[in-house]
């Protein structure tokens, strides 16, 4: 498929916002920070296992569910689980202090350096001006959620702007998708949807009948042996065009 749709539904985090990958990069930086407060543990060994445990955290669509609303208590946990990992294994692993103020570090870097990937706003306004009809389809609690929305300006360039904690349903439900498209007065046959997630933005769409193009912004490929199909992969939003 090469030519344009009638509409596109984008993700927001990882796919306009460079927000929360890879976080094995921000993990690095975050333990060497603490590199006193770990004694004996060399930072890249607990860099490793929060990376670890983050990734079976998130891994089980339940936690998923219920945590992606608690992000900072979720960040919390998963760093007490590598501790207590560690601690298991037979090293000395500093207090539940330092596994809280590192995990609020991580969210504070987040959000510090949280940007809009180079093109993805000019990408946008150009469909916008082409007349390609746009939404807006985020997870996540209503007010962080909506405050990058506030933040990066974006609210006059979609014509529907979906946050899960604002309608009460999300990603990979059916009802986000069709809501969505309701919104913009489309079927799944006329519709793109982009973004980062290969369960919400490929298979769940592509369920549908929508036509799913896979951001791989991190150029990390499919993991291996994946049974999910992007129809398209981009590495960068500008490639729409």
């Amino acid at each position: 498929m090469t030519a344009l749709p009638r509409a596109i539904l984008f993700d927001l985090d990882d796919t306009i916002l460079c927000a929360y990958g890879p976080p094995g990069v921000a993990w690095t930086r975050i333990t060497e920070e603490f590199a006193a407060a770990l004694g004996s543990l060399p930072p890249a060994r607990v860099a490793a296992a929060i990376g670890a445990h983050g990734a079976a955290f998130w891994r089980d669509p339940a936690q998923h569910k219920y945590w992606r609303f608690r992000l900072e208590e979720a960040r919390r946990r998963v760093v007490e689980s590598a501790f207590a990992a560690l601690a298991a294994e037979g090293h000395a692993v500093p207090d539940a202090g330092v596994a809280a103020a590192m995990a609020d570090r991580f969210s504070k870097l987040r959000e510090a350096e949280m940007h809009c990937f180079p093109g993805a706003v000019e990408t946008i306004d150009r469909l916008k001006d082409i007349g390609v009809k746009l939404a807006l389809v985020t997870n996540g609690a209503a007010e962080p959620q909506r405050a990058k929305v506030t933040r990066f300006a974006l609210e006059h360039r979609f014509d529907h702007i979906q946050i899960e904690g604002e309608h009460g349903f999300g990603k990979p439900e059916e009802q986000a998708y069709r809501h969505a498209m309701g919104a913009l007065g489309v079927g799944p046959k006329d519709t793109w949807m982009v973004g980062d997630h290969l369960e919400w933005e490929v298979a769940a769409p592509q369920r549908l009948g929508i036509y799913a193009i896979w951001l791989d912004a991190y150029d990390v490929g499919l993991p291996p042996g994946s049974a999910i199909r992007p129809d398209r992969i981009i590495r960068s939003l500008p490639e729409l065009l």
